[in-house]
């Protein structure tokens, strides 16, 4: 079974940036597609990026341009890279596994805290 764990959340300013990172133990990971997906507080837990085992990105809309899911050579960690962070962008990150269609289908982490002040 795999176990995801994230890290990287902090408080930052509006502007400013943050790389998430996901550690993935109990299996390598370059045969399944990954996301980061947050939650804000009082919503709904939402998909932010997916990348496919080869490579291919996919981002929701109100990320795209300010974030990039990538991977290590490896293909044990999963990133993000958080840019020009905006104060909506506040959430509990998590990772997971994702089915081809995008659904997430592991078991989720903690996650990691992101703050983003005005």
């Amino acid at each position: 079974q795999v176990q995801l764990v994230e890290s990287g959340g902090g408080l930052v300013q509006a502007g400013g940036s943050l790389r998430l990172s996901c550690a993935a133990s109990g299996r390598a990971l370059q045969y399944y597609h990954m996301g980061w997906f947050r939650q804000a507080p009082g919503k709904e837990r939402e998909f932010v990026a997916t990348i496919s085992w080869s490579g291919s990105t996919s981002y929701a809309d109100s990320v795209k341009g300010r974030f990039t899911i990538s991977r290590d050579v490896a293909k044990t960690t999963l990133y993000l890279q958080m840019n020009s962070l905006k104060p909506e962008d506040t959430a509990v990150y998590y990772c997971n596994l994702v089915t081809v269609s995008g659904a997430p289908f592991g078991s989720w982490g903690q996650g990691t805290q992101v703050t983003v002040s005005a």
